[in-house]
């Protein structure tokens, strides 16, 4: 073989193992090798960026050459650049300082920071990333757990209430309240409770139904009494006793149909002996929906552990002369109080 030959040979043979190095760029893949990153695009084709030198404190950004951009995916399902790092605030100040409620419906993701995700396949097998916003809302404002009971604010007559002191103050007059056509004596409750009511008719009691809400009619066929506060008609209901419940919380709900009943309790001793009146009921009024009529409600407590063991609903002259009024998709709506109506009882429990 010629020197010719053979120089011609050596140089093809050289030539073909520099191209074969440089196809394995520098012996292993790019996966294996130092400063490469992976990464999964919105297509779900495995990428290799490079680490960009001197910015370990950040997360690197995918280059654009590398991306197959895909708006669409990008809003709901994609894999958009991986953000900087956090610029934190050197001094927070009256401007810059995070408000609490703005910043838990954001669900606490400050400004600058990746909202959480999680990854996905979807029929196709490809694996996508959907963002989401934290849900901050508590059980109660979810639904999952009712709210906790708030007693309506009313009007509390019991004995003694705004009574003469024993000792009268210096230069009390005996004569004056004679004068003024008043009585030492005349307060709401011994005013109220010298017409009521030993004299009702308990013939049409009803009993306490347990677990539901139970219906309390007031209509024409009612039986009436004439009350200090004005002739009404009345229903007697018989409470539940002691030993099962000393005390509960009663809903109360009255129903407007043609008008509302605004109701009034006087709660009984065994003997029929009035304990304790409550008017001026501040009812919530919850106006019509597609599974219920419009009603007043209330929430009041009970107290059967201190001899209380019938409640008297009534309502009064000064109820029937006002109305009640809220507001509709077409305005203003004005509902009258009447003398009769349905009312549904029931024991509210917080459980």
């Amino acid at each position: 073989m010629s020197q010719w030959r053979l120089d011609q040979r050596l140089c093809f043979l050289t030539l073909v193992t520099l191209l074969s190095t440089g196809c394995q760029v520098g012996g292993s893949p790019v996966s294996e090798k130092e400063g490469y990153f992976t990464w999964v695009d919105e297509q779900g084709q495995v990428r290799y960026s490079p680490i960009p030198e001197g910015d370990g404190d950040k997360a690197p950004k995918v280059a654009a050459s590398t991306r197959q951009s895909n708006p669409a995916a990008d809003e709901g399902s994609g894999s958009p650049d991986v953000p900087a790092g956090l610029q934190e605030e050197d001094e927070y100040t009256l401007e810059n300082y995070p408000d609490a409620n703005e910043l838990a419906k954001k669900g606490y993701i400050r400004k600058g920071e990746p909202k959480p995700y999680f990854t996905w396949k979807d029929a196709e097998g490809n694996i996508r990333v959907s963002y989401y916003t934290p849900d901050t809302r508590t059980d109660q404002q979810k639904g999952r757990i009712p709210p906790p009971i708030t007693l309506t604010p009313a009007t509390t007559h019991e004995p003694g209430e705004g009574g003469l002191p024993e000792q009268p103050v210096k230069g009390y007059d005996p004569n004056a309240l004679a004068i003024l056509g008043a009585d030492e004596a005349g307060t709401f409750f011994t005013t109220f409770a010298k017409a009521c009511c030993q004299s009702l008719k308990t013939g049409d009691r009803q009993p306490w139904i347990s677990g539901r809400e139970f219906e309390v009619d007031l209509d024409a066929e009612s039986s009436t009494h004439k009350f200090t506060t004005g002739e009404s008609p009345y229903a007697v209901i018989e409470l539940p006793w002691p030993r099962q419940h000393p005390d509960f919380v009663l809903h109360l709900r009255s129903y407007a149909s043609d008008g509302v009943f605004v109701p009034s309790l006087v709660f009984l001793d065994a003997d029929f002996q009035p304990l304790r009146v409550v008017t001026d009921i501040a009812a919530r009024f919850v106006p019509e929906n597609w599974h219920s009529q419009a009603y007043l409600e209330s929430w009041l407590p009970v107290f059967p552990a201190i001899g209380e063991r019938w409640m008297v609903i009534f309502t009064r002259n000064q109820d029937l002369d006002n109305q009640t009024v809220t507001e509709t998709r077409y305005g203003p709506k004005a509902i009258p109080h009447v003398k009769t109506g349905e009312l549904g009882l029931e024991m509210a429990s917080e459980d």
